[in-house]
């Protein structure tokens, strides 16, 4: 079975760029999102959960020059889950989304600018990726390389 997860959000602050002492770039943010449903009495109903996202190598430097709080992005990677042991002794998970895609939702200018910093390029932190196409129909954003829509939250 594949390990992928999908997902569009907003940035909840601004991207947190790091180096590994190997020198490979390493960005860490968090996005917001949103699910509108109706209650068992038809009453119309948001929830929100919050992701956090890990993106390596090139995609990172992308991520760290050009999201900021509040962009709105589509995400694709994989769910990884790690445990560590607090300052009490008690163990804790994390549950992160290590992306090996991203793409800017919103203002045309944000996206041709880091389409050229990436060099087209697709694949582990390439930061390539196709512009995602959302079907307000059945609320799922998928790729369909013929056509193009709005994305509309």
């Amino acid at each position: 079975m594949a390990n992928k997860w999908i997902g569009v959000g907003n940035l909840t602050k601004d991207p947190d760029i790091r180096y590994t002492p190997q020198g490979a770039a390493v960005t860490t943010f968090s996005i917001a999102c949103n699910e509108r449903f109706k209650d068992r009495d038809g009453n119309k109903k948001e929830k929100t959960e919050y992701i956090n996202i890990v993106a390596w190598r090139q995609l990172a430097e992308i991520c760290g020059k050009y999201l900021h709080k509040g962009k709105q992005v589509y995400i694709e990677g994989k769910i990884q889950t790690s445990s560590y042991d607090d300052r009490d002794g008690n163990k804790r998970y994390i549950t992160e989304i290590v992306a090996d895609q991203m793409e800017m939702l919103g203002g045309r200018d944000d996206r041709q600018q880091a389409q050229g910093a990436s060099g087209g390029q697709q694949g582990q932190g390439g930061g390539g990726c196709q512009e995602p196409v959302f079907n307000p129909d059945d609320e799922i954003p998928f790729f369909l390389p013929h056509e193009r829509r709005e994305v509309k939250c």
